[in-house]
């Protein structure tokens, strides 16, 4: 995927999810960036995580790729036009420890390969990407789902919050929010993420 401007993240955006870590569900869109070095595209290849900075989870997420520079009163469809499916990967008891300290996160979220993503796909737009569910197939075996209809703040919201705060333009990524069942991952974990039917794109993992 080439000229990438800002990659952001969006927290906490699906109620199960952050039940299932213990958080609260945020009242305004809560977001972290990653850096463009986070970025890889799963194809089919190896991607090497750290094996020394304890468990590594994986977050599956819709994300969005503006095209034009998104200001008030446009709508979600008119600023994108590709869409992709993303993992989030965090260093899980690296971000417990920056939490205690009331730290960024951004060692958690934004190493190197942290910021996986599949081959672009046309966007169906909102009211059609509604229709579609997204999953993870780890090993075979599915272990996240989600659909856009549950997220806490839908595309519209995140794009005015995100566009007044922080700016939005084109070549920038959205990573949406990640449905329940993250999980931790393992060395030789082949991953593979679904927009519907169609797979997106895969990867093995290797952690050294």
């Amino acid at each position: 995927m080439e000229d990438v401007r800002n990659i952001y993240c969006v927290g906490r955006n699906y109620r199960l999810h952050a039940a299932e870590l213990g958080n609260e569900v945020p009242t305004t869109p809560f977001l972290f960036s990653k850096p463009t070095h986070a970025l890889v595209q799963a194809e089919g290849q190896e991607i090497v995580l750290p094996a020394d900075q304890g468990e590594i989870h994986h977050e599956l997420e819709l994300v969005v790729i503006v095209n034009k520079s998104f200001v008030q009163g446009m709508s979600v469809d008119e600023a994108v036009d590709r869409m992709c499916l993303g993992l989030d990967l965090t260093l899980r008891d690296v971000q417990s420890e920056l939490k205690k300290k009331g730290h960024p996160w951004l060692r958690a979220k934004g190493f190197k390969n942290s910021a996986v993503v599949t081959a672009d796909r046309p966007f169906p737009g909102v009211k059609g990407a509604l229709d579609v569910e997204f999953r993870m197939l780890k090993n075979g075996v599915e272990v996240q789902r989600g659909n856009i209809g549950d997220m806490v703040f839908d595309l519209q919201a995140l794009f005015e919050y995100t566009a007044e705060h922080f700016g939005l333009g084109a070549g920038d990524l959205l990573f949406t929010g990640t449905p329940a069942g993250v999980g931790a991952l393992q060395d030789g974990d082949h991953l593979e993420l679904f927009w519907g039917e169609e797979l997106m794109g895969s990867c093995t993992i290797r952690l050294r």
